[in-house]
């Protein structure tokens, strides 16, 4: 596995964590709106997540947008959104090794820099 962070460099958000994980020695950053994410980034978050709906943000505004809010959603449906827009993926998404730590929560964040700095 690898030392990578999925962000998008326009979310205010995913710029303050960024900084707050400084220093990011060794990880690859990965800009999801200029490099969108490949089937295979897809599935190995998969295999260390074993959910596309936890890798899934409903606060994606083209949620409410495409009336998805209103549907029965499945993995497949959630796996095939990511993959049609990178506004779909919770981020930012950082994976350390074999582990992931998926979303801005504080305690997501917090844990994920115990893990890079350990």
């Amino acid at each position: 596995m690898s030392k990578k962070v999925y962000h998008l460099s326009t979310c205010n958000t995913c710029q303050r964590i960024l900084k707050d994980l400084e220093p990011l020695d060794g990880f690859v950053l990965q800009d999801i709106k200029s490099e969108p994410i490949t089937k295979d980034q897809l599935e190995e978050m998969y295999s260390l997540s074993h959910s596309y709906e936890a890798l899934f943000s409903k606060r994606a505004m083209l949620f409410r947008q495409r009336g998805l809010h209103e549907k029965e959603l499945g993995e497949t449906d959630y796996k095939n959104l990511i993959l049609d827009h990178y506004t779909f993926l919770k981020r930012p998404v950082i994976v350390v090794d074999n582990e992931i730590f998926i979303g801005n929560s504080k305690k997501t964040i917090e844990t994920a820099k115990d893990a890079i700095h350990s």
